[in-house]
């Protein structure tokens, strides 16, 4: 089959590699009909998330059940599903407790209680490194999907697959960032990043009762889709201090709450640069700092980018004073995944308002290379295999 390979930092391919197989009794074979490139895989591709072999990429895909392992019970050939970017045995102890992301049996290799850097990691994630699990990823013509009768769902007829494909990852990881603030109506949110998931988040507050949304970026293209697909107030931190912005709109005090859905590759100049250099930091944690600063006091502040490395100085102090409550993670997808679905069968929610480009899978190169490199106003890129 052909498959999105990435090969080193910088060199992702459109490649032939071995079809997948069922490997276990429990496993499924899928015919991807639509994936799509996340912020996350661009850390694969900078490497600041490391891998040393070759790799099939993507963990936002859907598409149709092609083969089915003889203890699958829930699925059968021709069933059209989502996958859920984590991949959960849904039996073990946090399995069974809400936590999905943390699942003991998925990662056989790198699973580990401690969640260091390079090793004792949390659940497999597909196409997300040999750190989590080693799996094939989507962005492929087929793909191998472990405890099937687990995750996948299966997707009406009459909803498209760009209507559907964000249930995969962004959409409940916009959803988690606004859930774990515990809104109870009226609240003011501030996102920065209006990226995808920002762009996520921005309709999960909505729909969770927020009386102002914020969006934060420092390209105006995307403030712009923002503000039309998801009406919000917009804020370019190259035109304004944020900071002082956020507090203008709430009486001086700040946000309810503040949602990180940048991570620690934000736009950087050559002194940030230089600090994460001498400090052995991954990148920046500029973004996260801003949230906690533009917070309120006992505010909440949800963290979705990733966070690879520690940090110095972190302000710690800030954190303590203002009595802020911290959330972060990957999204447990399980927990929300079917009032999801409702949400979009519903027409609660508009997801496939955010595609930018619809690119043939022969063209993930060019896609990878729009997206990282911020170029021709790209904001989310859909492939079909």
């Amino acid at each position: 089959m052909k498959a999105a390979v990435f090969h080193k930092p910088g060199d992702i391919s459109y490649t032939t590699v071995a079809d997948p197989r069922i490997e276990l009794a429990t496993d499924i074979i899928l015919k991807v009909t639509s994936t799509a490139i996340c912020g996350s895989d661009l850390h694969i591709l900078s490497g600041a998330v490391p891998q040393t072999t070759d790799m099939v990429m993507g963990h936002e895909f859907m598409g149709i059940v092609e083969e089915v392992g003889a203890e699958v019970k829930n699925l059968k050939k021709g069933d059209r599903v989502i996958v859920p970017f984590p991949i959960a045995c849904g039996s073990c102890f946090f399995c069974n407790h809400g936590a999905s992301p943390s699942c003991e049996n998925s990662n056989y290799k790198h699973y580990g209680p401690n969640g260091d850097m390079m090793d004792q990691k949390g659940a497999a994630l597909f196409g997300y490194t040999d750190l989590y699990g080693g799996y094939s990823g989507g962005q492929a013509e087929y793909v191998r999907v472990p405890y099937a009768d687990v995750s996948p769902r299966i997707i009406p007829d009459n909803i498209t697959d760009e209507q559907a494909l964000f249930l995969t990852d962004i959409f409940p990881t916009g959803w988690s960032g606004v859930d774990w603030a515990q809104l109870k109506g009226g609240e003011v949110v501030a996102i920065f990043g209006s990226g995808p998931v920002g762009l996520m988040a921005q309709k999960a507050a909505w729909l969770h009762g927020a009386s102002r949304v914020i969006a934060i970026d420092p390209l105006d293209y995307r403030l712009e889709k923002a503000k039309a697909v998801n009406k919000v107030d917009t804020l370019n931190p190259h035109k304004v201090d944020v900071v002082e912005a956020i507090r203008e709109m709430t009486a001086g005090r700040g946000a309810d709450v503040c949602i990180d859905a940048v991570g620690f590759e934000p736009e950087r100049n050559l002194m940030d640069k230089l600090k994460a250099t001498i400090n052995f930091e991954k990148g920046s944690m500029k973004v996260l700092e801003l949230c906690f600063e533009a917070v309120r006091r006992s505010g909440t502040v949800s963290i979705l980018g990733v966070y690879g490395s520690p940090y110095d100085n972190f302000p710690l102090y800030r954190i303590f004073d203002k009595g802020l409550t911290i959330k972060q993670g990957q999204a447990p997808v399980l927990n929300h995944i079917d009032t999801l679905i409702q949400l979009v069968k519903e027409e609660k929610v508009v997801l496939d308002d955010i595609i930018t480009h619809t690119l043939p899978l022969s063209e993930v190169a060019h896609g990878y290379k729009i997206f990282d490199e911020k170029k021709e106003d790209c904001v989310k890129v859909v492939l079909k295999p």
